[in-house]
């Protein structure tokens, strides 16, 4: 696409300045810039089950759009982060039928959210890179890591609490590890089934 960039989740961190908010971290698929995008927590939750394929009881607010779309065959082309007004992003769903296409404004957070539930690329504008993007060196990349806790895998991963909680969680075993994953699971509490899923993973 002309004039935009494409990106992908590194990763999101609970944001130490904003009490109850995240930051998502993205990240040029070719190139070193990121772009943070501060969010709450309820819109962190839905990334980070979506990506870390936990399936909720009930489905959630993003769940019931793709539920919705699919049942009346459209889909998601792209999401676009097509503005930046006094410091505060903007997006576009690129909503996709047989016969038409439509874009629908949208909250970034919410955005992202629908897009990694079906596999929909993101992009920027140049325009908001060029604003609102860091350049960062491969040693800089280290001491943000090691700073947030902020993962990067793939496409990214979940929510995190920090090396204390992570250190905690490997006292448990792997029968009681999935105990509390289906506990948290089943009161909905996603931040910390994130967790509990990436301590069973690692010992898989």
């Amino acid at each position: 696409m002309d004039n935009t960039v494409e990106l992908e989740i590194l990763g999101l961190s609970s944001n130490s300045t904003q009490s109850g908010s995240f930051t998502l971290v993205l990240g040029e698929s070719e190139g070193k810039r990121k772009l943070p995008i501060v969010i709450g927590m309820f819109e962190a939750q839905a990334i980070a089950i979506e990506i870390e394929k936990i399936i909720p009881n009930r489905p959630m607010t993003h769940d019931l759009f793709k539920a919705f779309s699919s049942n009346f065959q459209f889909t998601i082309d792209h999401i676009l982060i097509s503005d930046m007004r006094e410091g505060v992003f903007y997006a576009k769903i690129m909503c996709q039928s047989s016969y038409k296409k439509v874009e629908i404004d949208a909250r970034p957070s919410d955005a992202i959210a629908i897009a990694v539930r079906f596999d929909a690329p993101i992009y920027c504008t140049n325009a908001v890179m060029s604003e609102a993007a860091i350049e960062f060196t491969e040693e800089d990349e280290k001491r943000e890591q090691e700073a947030s806790g902020i993962s990067k895998t793939g496409k990214g991963k979940s929510t995190g609490k920090g090396k204390s909680q992570e250190a905690s969680l490997k006292d448990f075993s792997l029968d009681k590890l999935n105990q509390m994953l289906e506990k948290a699971i089943g009161n909905e509490d996603y931040e910390k089934a994130a967790r509990l899923r990436d301590e069973i993973n690692r010992r898989n």
